[in-house]
């Protein structure tokens, strides 16, 4: 558990926040005709949101193996890290 003083654990865990915040943002604003906010509302309301953050998030998997490969293991943990938040977020969409 010593890679989370690392400061590469928290940059893992910003760069894997960001690509899928810009995944999100980029599936909307490519699948839909709506402002931004309207269609979160509209994915919210037909339960759909958890899913499409969960395709977004499929961007995290190169960038963990590139982690990997370059032996930056807390930078990858980072990375798992969000996932593992996010699959918590997204398992609180479905709930509700």
């Amino acid at each position: 558990m010593e890679f989370i003083k690392d400061k590469y654990f928290f940059w893992g865990i910003l760069t894997g926040l960001l690509w899928t915040s810009f995944g999100v943002i980029m599936l909307i604003f490519f699948l839909s005709d709506a402002s931004l906010e309207d269609s979160f509302i509209y994915l919210y309301e037909q339960k759909r949101l958890g899913g499409l953050i969960s395709i977004a998030a499929l961007i995290n998997l190169p960038l963990f193996f590139i982690a990997l490969r370059k032996n930056k293991a807390p930078f990858a943990a980072g990375i798992v890290a969000i996932s593992m938040l996010t699959v918590l977020f997204i398992a609180l969409l479905k709930i509700n």
